[in-house]
């Protein structure tokens, strides 16, 4: 850029901005800014009106400048204006939040999903996955449960049946992934167990705490996934199995049974058991078939179908799992565990692998590729002996 140019046209771009209404002092910054900016333009090619070109950038400097000094000083304006801070109560309302989106006008899965959208803070995809349909199918459902709860307001709570299955599945999410929401959902399970009298409300609290309590040795420090027969149980957490074991207790004693007492069950057999070998699979698998009987969900039947593997032999369980649709979630990895134990390796490395190319997270997809190779290693192993 030429200096002797730019010293000549200053003084008259700053004049032109002085009449139309600048003080000085402002001209002569926002013409030095729009020097900044032609040392930056003009290395190319200059304008072919130099000061036209400065004129329209530091009046357009000049007005941004005064835009902003006039929003900082209304600002201060309304701050002033502000009553002096008085003391506050601290409501944490977050549980309130979770009766109102389970409204009453939506379906029980329309409510559970725009609550974990809206409140529990986990993606469409997240809440697909956990409902076993296409993302496109959420985000639909999700956006009609927005519309039917501004139509009517959210002047009604939700019922608790619907409030357990958020937090269940909040849970879900955070013990597979985030530490903190998995430690949230307990929280506000919780404040739950404390002003409702409910045994599934206290089966769900106890479903949480022993899950939880295993959570240090499901990983190496490194980061990978440790299957539970593997897993270090001096790390587990023995303060929480005996609070969630003693929650549970007191729960099954009033006799009225639902899922996250069944769950919670299952849940505080492996607990209990000091090594996995003794583990008792028989009372697992009778857990299961009441799961089956309250809720008839296909996940539900696919882990029976491993505990049936564990107590009566792999042949037990692999013709449990035929009964099942093969695109459930890690019915691949299930029928590969099965097919090992069987003894055929091939179909277990085979099925390992396209387990994890199912995988939702890399954590299970790195654990599901080792298993493969393992397998593979040890037969190609064996064919050079």
């Amino acid at each position: 850029m030429d200096e002797v140019l730019v010293r000549r046209l200053t003084p008259g771009v700053i004049g032109v901005l002085v009449r139309r209404g600048a003080d000085f002092a402002a001209a002569e910054d926002a013409v030095q800014e729009a020097l900044v900016e032609a040392v930056r333009a003009w290395t190319v090619e200059q304008p072919r009106d130099p000061k036209g070109w400065l004129v329209t950038v530091a009046w357009r400097k000049f007005l941004d400048a005064a835009r902003s000094d006039a929003a900082r000083r209304r600002r201060e304006d309304l701050v002033d204006q502000e009553p002096e801070a008085g003391p506050a109560t601290a409501v944490d309302d977050t549980l309130q939040l979770y009766f109102l989106c389970a409204h009453p006008s939506l379906t029980p899965s329309s409510a559970v999903a725009l609550t974990l959208r809206a409140v529990g803070g986990l993606t469409t995809r997240q809440i697909a996955q956990a409902y076993l349909v296409p993302e496109a199918t959420m985000a639909q459902r999700i956006s009609r449960a927005k519309r039917t709860v501004s139509a009517v307001g959210f002047d009604q709570p939700g019922d608790v049946a619907t409030v357990l299955r958020v937090l269940y599945l909040v849970f879900n999410e955070g013990y597979s992934g985030e530490l903190d929401l998995a430690a949230e959902a307990i929280r506000l399970t919780r404040q739950l167990a404390a002003v409702i009298d409910h045994p599934e409300v206290a089966g769900l609290l106890a479903l949480m705490l022993l899950h939880h309590a295993r959570r240090a040795g499901r990983t190496t420090p490194g980061g990978a996934l440790v299957p539970l027969a593997e897993q270090d149980r001096g790390r587990w957490d023995t303060g929480l199995i005996a609070e969630g074991v003693g929650i549970l207790q007191r729960a099954l004693a009033r006799d009225r049974l639902g899922e996250f007492q069944a769950q919670a069950a299952v849940a505080a057999l492996h607990a209990d058991a000091p090594t996995a070998e003794e583990t008792d699979w028989v009372q697992i698998v009778e857990w299961y078939d009441e799961l089956v009987r309250l809720t008839a969900s296909p996940v539900v039947r696919l882990n029976r179908a491993v505990a049936l593997g564990e107590a009566d032999g792999p042949r037990a369980g692999l013709a449990a799992l035929a009964e099942l649709d093969g695109g459930l979630p890690r019915y691949a990895a299930v029928a590969a565990h099965l097919h090992e134990r069987a003894g055929e390796p091939e179909t277990a490395a085979r099925l390992y692998a396209e387990a994890a190319r199912k995988a939702s997270n890399l954590a299970e997809r790195d654990h599901l590729t080792r298993q493969a190779a393992r397998l593979n290693t040890a037969l190609r192993g064996r064919r050079t002996d």
